[in-house]
């Protein structure tokens, strides 16, 4: 089916996608200052979608939380760039919160808009300075623990479940942690927030695994060297080597190990649930809540589905439309998350030998929502 009968067969997603291109054609406006205009626009060629959610932020957060992003994209570069030594590679990695601090830095790594964002790189560290110094505190410890997390795992395989939820914690449960401290430190949420570390943690874990689960093809065939985060643990249950699934005489197995995958990360749902319960400003609610509706309708996407293995599975645009037009409170989030864990649900297979554990993950991800969405409804 094509995009225009996609788009016929879903008359819903109509309006909400014409009011998101808006929406986004806002978000390409940049302010007149020329360092933050350098910033939002590279926000906008790196994640449009992200560039949206951010601008309804208020300023200070909106900026902190904008330099923070790229400030995070640019150590993610030099982690990525397989052309740099490793012997180059490590010590930047861990040093790089330093960077920061440093008028002029440039480095030459990377490919597309990152190459230009390392480029010039010293724009992005003049509008750190600029922070607020308890902003800044927080955007360089996260640095830092993110720098030293990305060093260990250069050359460090990902063997047991425990090595992906580490890796996670260094790529993203940190993010999640560095934004709850921007919350806090904002005077937007409450104190509190800002030391659930925990919690904090599987909201970024539920984000990174869903990214690593979607996006096996793409990185398999990653040259000049596939870098994969796909535990041993759970893929040596169904095949000699990970490589083996993007061959199609091995799509069953590679479907079965998929399911496995996202079971665990199902895992996480309770503790994203208990996190954003505690948020009372709508609009940092939904700057954390809408990705986290999107990770939950990708996974229902991805579930039993072989093509995973032939390209990215993604939801529908105007899903997405529709998810960053209703998504304002609690109940919105329980609503979402009940029609994709009963999407998930109708695509289970009987055979699947991860079938129990999944069937309970997904029953009590339910349940919850449900009394929950009870509650907030009386």
């Amino acid at each position: 089916m094509g995009k225009l009968g996609e788009l016929l067969s879903h008359p819903n997603e109509i309006m909400p996608l014409l009011r998101m291109y808006r929406a986004a054609k806002r978000a390409t406006k940049l302010p007149k200052d020329p360092d933050l205009a350098f910033c939002y626009g590279m926000l906008n060629d790196v994640s449009r979608s992200f560039a949206i959610v951010i601008q309804q932020l208020p300023n200070p957060l909106r900026d902190s939380i904008c330099v923070f992003y790229l400030v995070l994209r640019g150590l993610d570069t030099v982690e990525d760039d397989m052309a740099l030594d490793v012997d180059f590679k490590l010590p930047e990695l861990r040093r790089f919160h330093e960077r920061i601090y440093d008028r002029g830095f440039t480095m030459e790594c990377g490919y597309n808009h990152y190459k230009r964002l390392m480029a010039q790189f010293g724009v992005v560290v003049n509008v750190f300075l600029a922070l607020p110094p308890p902003h800044q505190a927080v955007i360089a410890d996260i640095t830092r623990r993110m720098g030293y997390g990305m060093a260990e795992f250069i050359e460090k395989e990902v063997v047991t479940v425990a090595d992906y939820d580490k890796y996670c914690h260094y790529v993203a449960g940190l993010v999640g942690i560095g934004l709850s401290q921007l919350f806090a430190a904002s005077g937007l949420e409450a104190n509190s927030i800002g030391t659930e570390e925990d919690l904090a943690n599987h909201m970024g874990l539920f984000l990174q695994k869903t990214n690593i689960i979607r996006d096996y093809l793409e990185d398999i065939l990653e040259e000049p060297a596939p870098r994969m985060f796909w535990p041993r643990d759970i893929w040596g249950k169904y095949a000699p080597a990970l490589a083996d699934f993007k061959e199609p005489a091995n799509r069953g197995a590679a479907v079965r190990c998929l399911n496995d995958m996202i079971t665990d990360a199902l895992r996480h749902l309770p503790y994203c649930l208990a996190y954003m319960e505690q948020l009372r400003h709508v609009m940092v609610f939904r700057f954390c809540a809408i990705p986290q509706i999107m990770a939950a309708g990708t996974l229902a996407a991805c579930y039993n589905n072989g093509r995973v293995f032939e390209g990215v599975v993604k939801m529908r645009r105007g899903e997405t439309a529709r998810i960053f037009e209703t998504c304002n409170d609690l109940g919105d989030l329980y609503t979402w998350f009940l029609q994709f864990l009963a999407a998930m649900e109708a695509k289970v297979d009987p055979t699947d030998p991860s079938l129990p554990l999944t069937r309970q993950r997904i029953a009590e991800a339910r349940k919850a929502c449900a009394a929950k969405l009870t509650e907030v409804s009386v």
